[in-house]
């Protein structure tokens, strides 16, 4: 179960992280320091793959030793460019990991368990580094919550396999660590694949029809809402999004830190944003026989073309049942949110990843650069829900979410046809 460089990834976490956590003292501490952590943390590893077992990820000790490493450089680089005291580095710490821990109870243990933590580590060594503090508080907190909260928020599912053997998830990665509006065409040009953007008269889907199932009838659905699955490039798109504001905060980091440096998932924050413009398009990728293989709807700001989202739309069928799966690429992954559609009274449809069925859901997938072999985590406490239907003959769709239960964003999407040519 060793993944090849994994041993090698976490010497050199360990290395780092013991430079971190004896940096006060000299260097020769600090060598002893960075091979004794290197080989603890690398230790760690090869248990830890050595007694993993298929459909498992590594043990949560083990998890548990590679947070700590990662834990104390950030510590000593808040210690160096702030000067925090062990209290105030461990409540940004245990903010900061109650915020990874995305739950909202996680949100709230993390700095009760940082301030805690950093307390007892004053009281007891008056001058303790704040990369000492950074990786108790980590170790502390993720003991806790284990303890705590029992329910998985992800899963293994498979190391190392084929695409075919995994339908549900979209094995289109990012080739850089910017995935950003040109997406589609980078990828046509690895592929050799005839690149058009901003297609003409192209749907996320091909046909309605494709989606067919024992929980939704084509046949019942509204003209409107067929024309803008199969026709998406007909209508323009205003955004409404209406977050909770528990979850606000966290949002705003995940943005600044991740989302715009990425160029992916960049959701506005409120109207005021959306009123930029949303520009919808859908760049596709056709085969020699023209048909289209690949179909990217790209949503970004009107005044800059920043990416707001990069989807690729896919459909499969399986066991008599349609369903849709949208990759969003990841450098070197994908996140894949397949949902199952389900009629609607009034002719609207809906496709949600809230279902008893075993495809649905959310998957974390890491593709493997030399063979495309994937490597997929489901993403268990993630779920969404797009309702798309006619009011008063105008076109509407709202998009919900959920976290563990709790839901923290809608989006309300009104669609309305562009003029003739």
């Amino acid at each position: 179960m060793k993944r090849p460089g994994s041993v090698a990834v976490a010497l050199l976490t360990g290395a780092i992280a013991g430079l971190a956590l004896t940096a006060p003292w000299g260097w020769p501490v600090r060598v002893a320091g960075a091979v004794a952590v290197s080989l603890v943390v690398a230790a760690s590893e090869v248990v830890a793959r050595s007694r993993q077992r298929p459909g498992q990820i590594p043990a949560l000790w083990s998890r548990v030793v590679m947070s700590g490493a990662l834990a104390a450089p950030l510590g000593w680089a808040l210690g160096a460019v702030t000067g925090a005291g062990p209290v105030v580095a461990g409540l940004v710490m245990g903010g900061l990991a109650g915020l990874l821990g995305i739950r909202p109870y996680k949100v709230i243990l993390g700095p009760v368990v940082g301030l805690l933590t950093g307390w007892t580590l004053s009281l007891v060594w008056a001058d303790v580094p704040a990369a000492v503090t950074a990786t108790c508080v980590i170790v502390a907190f993720r003991v806790l919550a284990a303890l705590l909260f029992r329910e998985a928020g992800v899963s293994l599912l498979a190391e190392r396999v084929d695409a075919a053997q995994l339908p549900f998830v979209v094995p289109l990665a990012a080739r850089t660590r910017y995935v950003g509006t040109g997406y589609v065409r980078d990828l046509a040009e690895l592929t050799g694949g005839s690149y058009q953007g901003g297609a003409p008269d192209v749907g996320i889907v091909a046909s309605l029809d494709d989606l067919a199932g024992p929980q939704f009838d084509p046949a019942g659905t509204d003209q409107l809402v067929r024309e803008f699955y199969e026709h998406t490039t007909r209508f323009t798109l205003d955004i409404v999004p209406r977050w909770r504001m528990w979850v606000r905060p966290g949002y705003l980091l995940y943005r600044s830190l991740v989302a715009r440096p990425l160029g992916q998932a960049n959701v506005p924050m409120n109207q005021k944003e959306t009123q930029r413009g949303i520009r919808s398009r859908i760049d596709t990728i056709s085969g020699p026989d023209g048909a289209i293989s690949v179909r990217g709807w790209i949503r970004s700001f009107t005044d800059t073309d920043e990416p707001i989202y990069v989807g690729i739309y896919t459909t499969y069928r399986r066991d008599g049942r349609g369903y849709v799966s949208v990759g969003f690429p990841l450098p070197q992954a994908s996140f894949t949110a397949t949902l199952e559609p389900r009629s609607r009274p009034g002719g609207g449809l809906v496709l949600t990843s809230r279902s008893k069925l075993d495809q649905p859901g959310h998957y974390l997938t890491y593709v493997d650069e030399r063979g495309g072999q994937l490597t997929a985590l489901a993403v268990h406490g993630f779920a969404e829900q797009l309702d798309v239907f006619v009011s008063d003959g105008a076109l509407r769709a709202e998009h919900a979410f959920w976290i563990f239960g709790l839901p923290f964003l809608v989006l309300h999407y009104r669609m309305h046809r562009k003029p003739a040519s």
